[in-house]
């Protein structure tokens, strides 16, 4: 059966079917992990401890998003982490020099969009690989939040900065309810808009998406843009959370982030990755690290864990896709 004939066997399958055939795996990983954490801890399947995973892999979420959307055009985002000390900075900066509050969050965001829109222009008009660009501007926003907060972190003295981090509606964190907007969102953008279908073409094949007629530097543009964003309001909510402003916070975000993308099956090399598995890829991260804590094991070893799981993530995809070949 040729590759194009099981391709379109899929997209005619129901949605639910589809989506974990898809997925089968991280689900089954997904699976045995919440069975054995359930079976090694008493205060795992608590609804106390849910509700914290739940706003802990928000944060992480909202990142992932942009940084799976990089990959998915065969890029890479590392600047998310520092982006997201920035913009934290600004915000609550802001908020101290009495600048309505709305007006704060948006200009945290605009500073996240004009990184990601000045590394989009790099990327996009120069050639140079994402990988080095992204790199150097994540050395550039970590720089520019210790200027902004002068090397220390900024306490927030108002209530209703504090909540936007810390607010519920009903039982669900205000975090959560941002996290589902974003995901929703993009998920529209990818799969019933025409930037889409041009995001997983410029991925798919980068060549014959410029005989198309794609613009493929302004997809670039728009995909760092938006991580940018996304990165920024992520900011945003986790200095509202911590109630501080603080330049050294996001050191090793992007890690968790592509954890995240490749275990929901973003593919490396582009133009495959889907917002159901990103969401799978950020529980499984989220409950490894939440697991791990309460079973004791020191947190140094979370960061081996996480490495393990990336390079096991990305060597299954390289094996998959020689046997599609």
């Amino acid at each position: 059966m040729s590759i194009i004939t099981k391709k379109l066997e899929q997209h005619s399958a129901n949605p639910v079917v589809r989506y974990l055939k898809t997925n089968i795996g991280i689900l089954t990983a997904f699976l045995i992990m919440f069975i054995f954490l359930g079976i090694a801890s008493d205060r795992f399947l608590t609804v106390g401890n849910w509700i914290n995973v739940a706003r802990q892999i928000s944060t992480n979420t909202m990142i992932s998003i942009g940084v799976m959307m990089a990959i998915l055009i065969s890029g890479i985002d590392l600047t998310v982490g520092s982006v997201i000390a920035l913009a934290g900075c600004i915000a609550v900066k802001a908020v101290e020099a009495k600048v309505p509050i709305p007006l704060a969050v948006i200009l945290a965001c605009g500073v996240g969009c004009l990184s990601g829109l000045v590394t989009g222009i790099i990327i996009a008009y120069t050639g140079m690989p994402p990988f080095v660009v992204t790199l150097a501007m994540q050395n550039v926003c970590r720089g520019a939040s210790y200027l902004t907060a002068n090397g220390t972190p900024i306490r927030s003295t108002s209530n209703v900065f504090e909540s936007i981090g810390t607010g519920y509606l009903g039982p669900i964190p205000y975090p959560v309810i941002y996290t589902a907007v974003f995901l929703a969102l993009t998920w529209f953008i990818l799969n019933q808009t025409r930037l889409g279908r041009r995001i997983y073409a410029v991925g798919g094949n980068r060549e014959a998406a410029v005989f198309s007629g794609i613009n493929i530097r302004w997809v670039e543009i728009f995909v760092y843009t938006y991580s940018g964003m996304l990165a920024a309001f992520a900011g945003v909510v986790l200095a509202a959370r911590m109630a501080s402003g603080q330049p050294a916070v996001g050191i090793g975000y992007e890690t968790d982030a592509v954890a995240a993308s490749v275990l929901g099956g973003a593919s490396m090399i582009g133009g495959e990755g889907t917002v159901g598995g990103l969401l799978i890829g950020a529980l499984v991260i989220g409950i490894l690290s939440n697991g791990l804590n309460l079973l004791g094991v020191n947190s140094f070893w979370q960061y081996i864990a996480k490495g393990v799981v990336i390079i096991i993530a990305v060597n299954i995809d390289m094996i998959r896709k020689k046997k599609i070949k």
